[in-house]
């Protein structure tokens, strides 16, 4: 007579577990001209629940931001990278210190713009391996987004650096790689399983084969990328969720001249924050089905 019950049990309990799964949306702060007061106040009521954005580099902006953050109850990750301008061993010296300075605001996690594309794999190895160090030891997560010019340039090498270190973990931002590959990955799926299981927050900007932004998401010519990045991120997610009841994502678009522009007045084609407010309302619609 007990064996009905557990059907409508085991539902109930399905159910508490969707219901446990969510998404955590970071805005980013590229191209803000406003103070972090009224950015942090726009960030808050357009839904986001943090900020990413570059550590500020005096301490009057440190002290501005983390009033914002504590005023608006906003979390804020860390944006963070290797200096390309210097050679190696005072590239790492500075990557190393500057890393401590930031771990020490404990922020959500710390996305790494790490390496460069021109240093060699053992060399690029040796910051993922400081950074991996140090965020076991202060228990933050550091992440390393795909991104041209680094490290993580392409796909393929890519693979190499997470076989190599199995600690490693990514930023998942596709748009860089749908310029460096020139097409939208079609039929590289197998390829980028490991590179899906192995991102832990994503950039959710659209890219395409001939740039890393394109110029409105909202525009039909444009609905077969951005459906195609819509389909990489939610497998990414979904594959999250099982392990982890939180996935971090950062809205992306960025402004003039990554955002197109018109020629000689240098005009915006389109509207940056439109556009970021737009791709979240899309993943949430897409993780809701």
């Amino acid at each position: 007579m007990k064996i009905p019950l557990l059907l409508p049990c085991l539902l109930f309990s399905l159910m508490l577990q969707a219901q446990s799964k969510q998404l955590e949306f970071y805005q980013t702060d590229w191209g803000r001209q406003v103070s972090w007061d009224a950015f942090c106040q726009k960030v808050k009521a357009a839904g986001y629940h943090g900020v990413e954005t570059w550590f500020p580099s005096n301490e009057e902006q440190q002290a501005q931001l983390k009033a914002a953050l504590k005023k608006y109850g906003l979390k804020v990750g860390f944006l963070h990278g290797t200096d390309r301008a210097l050679p190696f061993p005072e590239a790492l010296t500075k990557y190393t210190k500057h890393f401590k300075q930031i771990l020490a605001w404990k922020p959500a996690y710390i996305n790494c713009h790490t390496g460069s594309d021109f240093m060699s794999f053992e060399q690029n190895k040796a910051f993922l391996e400081a950074a991996i160090a140090l965020g076991k030891a202060e228990n933050v997560p550091i992440y390393h987004e795909t991104h041209r010019g680094r490290f993580s340039y392409n796909l393929p090498d890519t693979r190499a650096y997470l076989e190599a270190l199995p600690e490693l973990k990514l930023t998942l931002d596709i748009s860089h790689w749908m310029v460096v590959h020139e097409s939208l990955l079609q039929g590289k799926d197998t390829a980028l399983t490991q590179i899906l299981e192995r991102s832990h927050h994503i950039h959710a900007r659209v890219g395409h084969a001939q740039g890393p932004q394109v110029n409105d998401p909202q525009a039909p010519e444009w609905q077969k990328a951005v459906e195609r990045h819509l389909d990489i991120w939610e497998k990414t997610i979904r594959k999250k969720w099982k392990t982890q009841d939180t996935m971090t994502v950062t809205t992306e678009f960025g402004p003039a001249n990554y955002m197109p522009t018109l020629p000689h007045t240098q005009v915006p084609v389109a509207n940056q924050w439109k556009a970021n407010v737009y791709m979240m309302a899309q993943l949430k619609a897409r993780l809701q089905r």
